[in-house]
């Protein structure tokens, strides 16, 4: 695997120019240049004058360091570097375990919200429960669903709600309308209220007044679920 920085470093290191380096190849400055900026490779004969003229050993550009670093050792201290590499990557695998196992806080996630707001925006018996690794204040969770809000929002994951009602123009609210939640930017105007999307790809939704939306609350907070 060429690697086109390790070659800009060396150079500096040695306080060589471009065009010192592509005199001595006979190459142009652009195509010396072009290796730096990894837009080409050297072949495999310049690499090998490379190596001499910025004297480095056999694969210092085109191996991993830790490839060319083994590569040198003997037979018995490979095996011991094989043997200390395994162990880190055990000790990685453990970890990830741990992670897993830390405490995660439990969400309850409606499908839809009800537009009758009383002492319960949802259906009591009609959600999922999923679990997230931070507990977040909020009133209630409702699932994102589309890809309309992306990037911040993204389609699968759980967006939080604070019941406020309306707060200001263009903040991102869940608002029920016909039996259907909407998570959008929401501006109120003079007959209705005008539904944006992030993702551009989206036109505005507009509801009327008379077809009686209703703000549950503004989004506090958004997360993908941890999967146990």
């Amino acid at each position: 695997m060429y690697q086109p920085e390790k070659l800009k470093a060396r150079r500096k290191e040695l306080k060589m120019t471009q065009k010192d380096i592509a005199d001595q190849l006979g190459v142009s400055y652009q195509a010396y240049s072009a290796w730096e900026r990894g837009v080409k490779q050297p072949s495999r004969e310049k690499v090998k004058l490379l190596e001499h003229i910025l004297k480095v050993s056999k694969g210092y550009f085109t191996e991993l360091e830790i490839v060319r670093l083994y590569n040198t050792l003997s037979d018995e201290d490979k095996d011991q570097a094989l043997n200390y590499v395994r162990s880190l990557v055990q000790k990685e695998k453990c970890k990830n375990v741990v992670s897993i196992s830390e405490k995660l806080y439990e969400y309850h996630v409606y499908e839809k919200m009800s537009a009758g707001i009383g002492s319960s925006v949802y259906n009591d018996q009609n959600y999922d429960t999923v679990y997230f690794d931070e507990e977040l204040a909020h009133d209630f969770a409702s699932w994102i669903s589309g890809d309309s809000m992306e990037p911040k929002y993204q389609n699968g994951s759980v967006a939080l709600i604070r019941e406020t009602g309306f707060d200001y123009d263009g903040a991102v609210y869940a608002v029920v309308c016909n039996s259907q939640t909407y998570i959008k930017r929401v501006y109120q105007e003079e007959h209705g209220l005008r539904l944006v999307s992030i993702n551009p790809n989206y036109k505005d939704i507009f509801l009327s007044y008379d077809e009686d939306p209703r703000i549950v609350g503004i989004i506090v907070g958004n997360f993908l679920p941890v999967e146990q």
